[in-house]
């Protein structure tokens, strides 16, 4: 354990302002407040506060966040209080002790809720000061470090999992490389021991063989370089078993087969050395193709800068090099330690518009922001933190950075969520491309926009950004609340007016306690998800009267559908129906309102829909097969009847089951007769095949019955085509 004058002498060495009053009475409140506490080890707890102080020294950390290493545990583990920090050692300390104090708990328990509430708090946290956040990966880092005093494996485990998941990330994007390589290495020896054992083994083999050539390739590289006339001070480096092993893991390679297990810096003067350092060795050296990045003109979002390339050496080994100036290095060694931004009073947000730093911050409190719950959070988060960047440009030249994978949809987002909202199409490179086309590293990307347009549900699943995945899904249950209300209005008024009431939004608010709602659309929403029926609404309204039930509509509809097949009877006509039916317009399909697959209902069709609760309706052809199998309960069916705004027709779904003559072009008569009838061919399938016929099914976009009717009828006109049938299921 490093003494108190020795921590002094520590900061005293970087920092000539040294606050050592501050630093002395922070050692020595810490120690007697923690008194004889001991750890897991048999240490004395004081032991921990002063090694994490110590972990900060080394990245040379301000005076006030080292006082705070010291004093992190006191108000959670000991009688010490805030204010008592406050009046001892200044607001700012017992601002940043708060901030930690705050997260002492984020050691993520196996309930879920409580992983994902713990590191939102974090996020919150650490929005408002870097700092508090450098103490925690320091915490971290030592509890880490002794692990293997913890009795419970299920515990080590947990905690092991939790650093590579949160913590490792979180360091890395701090631009910290060598503390998230030890938090990920020390993880990875509790989650796969033999694993990293095994790696290691061979690595201390290379180690021992390979000293002389690595003395011999460092000084190789001097010389070629010092002969261009240029300086340059070379550093060799052995990769962290967890780095070799996942890259294995990635690449799906054998150990022998990684060209990178040993790595050179060159480090040189200035950023021009950088690129003509670079020149020498490709002049000297074969290049590896596809092995070159340059991070000095699109530097990481983390503001990591280098050039790094892969070349065939010395003794023909291939090796990586990378190439930097003395602060690049430092940059990338210490990360946000190096640039002292919090010195100057510089929030990480106000710190996101000089170079974009703190970027992915600003992308964490929106996905904070908007997202439903924190275990939705977390999920967004740990997306937007594990990056294998790609880097694409704006048509401006502006420089996104993109995890590897990302698509347009993820591109439209990462410039603003408005920009994700309206994006209809992409030109990548100067070419239509589908918005879900992958990006790759100097991809040009322009999105294309239209005000019409609303984000499709089903980009979720090919988005690969957190940000995006947490708009779409913001967007989706936006629609589908506002869709659940229109749609739960709709069942109340009906059942009002069909039980002899004047509809009234007043009745609605005696209930609200009884259904559990803040409002009237609350009731709504439950109504269109179905987990209220108007059966139960109208029973808590009016109590005591059961009129209302006879005139249920589905009872009526029950009695004009024995076997739910035949039309009309009971002395309900058409027309009264049509007129009572609940309207369908305006609403996404795949929201609150889903088209049945089993019968493809269009616009024309006799329909009824059938509740399923918390997922709204499904809609039905009225002569649906599938609804002889449904349960007959009159709360789960809904009279329902179309009413589409003609002005702006929709898109609907049918099915057709042709057979096709066996020879050149009649494929093509099919899908041109389609065409010319203004029908879209969404999926073909030949399902039957002879020498003289295939049998093919056909999903066509239409607009309504009449519509598909009329596709028909143009097939059946078709010299190529023998027959052609609408198909239900």
């Amino acid at each position: 354990m490093i003494r108190q004058f020795e921590l002094v002498e520590r900061v005293a060495d970087y920092d000539s302002h040294v606050d050592e009053d501050l630093l002395n009475r922070a050692y020595v409140f810490s120690m007697k407040a923690h008194g004889s506490q001991k750890r897991a080890s048999g240490d004395a707890y004081f032991s921990h506060p002063v090694e994490v102080a110590a972990i900060l020294a080394d990245y040379k950390l301000d005076c006030a966040t080292i006082a705070t290493a010291l004093l992190h545990d006191t108000v959670e583990d000991t009688v010490a209080t805030i204010e008592q920090i406050s009046d001892l050692f200044g607001p700012d300390v017992a601002r940043l002790v708060d901030g930690v104090t705050k997260l002492a708990k984020l050691e993520l328990h196996p309930e879920a809720n409580h992983q994902a509430e713990n590191f939102r708090k974090l996020v919150l946290a650490m929005s408002n000061d870097i700092r508090v956040l450098l103490v925690k990966l320091a915490d971290r880092l030592h509890n880490m470090q002794t692990l293997n005093y913890l009795k419970s494996k299920e515990k080590r485990l947990r905690i092991a999992t939790e650093t590579m998941e949160i913590y490792a990330p979180l360091a890395e994007r701090l631009g910290m490389q060598r503390l998230k390589q030890e938090l990920e290495d020390l993880a990875f020896a509790e989650q796969n021991p033999d694993a990293r054992k095994s790696v290691q083994r061979r690595l201390d083999f290379l180690h021992t063989d390979g000293d002389n050539v690595s003395d011999h390739i460092s000084a190789e590289l001097e010389q070629t370089c010092e002969e261009a006339g240029i300086p340059v001070d070379v550093a060799s480096r052995i990769k962290t078993p967890y780095s070799i092993w996942h890259k294995m893991q990635r690449n799906h390679v054998a150990f022998e087969q990684l060209s990178d297990t040993m790595a050179f810096r060159l480090i040189v003067d200035t950023v021009p050395d950088c690129y003509q350092v670079l020149g020498v060795v490709h002049g000297r050296y074969k290049m590896v193709p596809g092995r070159f990045k340059d991070y000095i003109s699109t530097p990481k979002s983390n503001n990591y800068q280098s050039l790094h390339t892969t070349v065939i050496g010395p003794d023909n080994r291939r090796i990586e090099i990378q190439i930097r100036t003395p602060m690049m290095h430092r940059v990338a060694e210490l990360g946000v330690a190096a640039h002292w931004q919090y010195k100057q009073g510089v929030s990480p947000i106000e710190a996101a518009g000089d170079g974009g730093q703190y970027r992915w911050l600003q992308g964490l409190l929106e996905i904070l922001e908007h997202a439903q719950n924190p275990e939705e959070f977390l999920e967004h988060t740990k997306l937007e933190m594990y990056t294998d960047q790609v880097f694409c440009f704006t048509p401006r030249g502006g420089v996104i950075a993109l995890p590897r994978g990302a698509s347009c949809v993820d591109f439209a987002y990462a410039l603003h969520t408005d920009v994700g909202h309206t994006c209809v199409g992409a030109k990548v490179n100067g070419r239509v491309a589908p918005l879900r086309t992958e990006l790759h590293n100097g991809d040009q990307v322009e999105i294309l926009r239209s005000s019409e347009t609303a984000p499709d549900p089903t980009w979720e699943s090919f988005v690969v950004t957190g940000k995006a995945r947490a708009a779409i899904r913001r967007f989706v249950r936006a629609e589908q609340r506002q869709e659940y209300r229109k749609l739960g209005q709709a069942i109340a008024e009906k059942a009002f007016r069909e039980s002899g009431h004047e509809f009234s939004d007043r009745a609605m608010e005696n209930v609200l306690k009884i259904f559990d709602a803040q409002t009237v659309d609350d009731i709504y929403v439950q109504l269109g998800q179905g987990h209220l029926t108007s059966r139960q609404l109208l029973a808590k309204i009016f109590p005591g009267e059961r009129r209302w039930r006879a005139a249920n509509a589905f009872g009526a509809i029950n009695r004009m559908l024995p076997a739910r097949l035949r039309r009309g009877g009971n002395g309900m006509d058409a027309g009264r129906r049509e007129e009572h039916a609940i309207p369908i317009h305006g609403l996404t399909p795949g929201l609150a309102v889903h088209y049945a697959e089993c019968c493809h209902p269009l616009p024309g069709d006799r329909i009824v829909g059938i509740v399923n609760p918390g997922k709204g309706i499904d809609i039905h052809a009225i002569d649906c097969a599938q609804l002889a199998d449904l349960p007959e309960e009159r709360d789960n069916w809904i009279d329902v009847r179309w009413d589409l705004d003609p002005e702006a027709p929709g898109i609907y779904v049918g099915r057709i089951d042709t057979v096709v003559s066996n020879q050149p072009g009649s494929l093509s008569s099919l899908s041109s007769v389609i065409a010319k009838n203004m029908g879209n061919i969404s999926n073909l399938r030949v399902t039957d095949r002879s020498a003289d016929f295939f049998r093919i099914q056909v999903d066509v976009e239409v607009a309504d019955l009449k519509h598909l009717t009329n596709i028909i009828a143009a097939l059946r006109a078709t010299p190529d085509i023998s027959s052609a049938e609408r198909i239900r299921g």
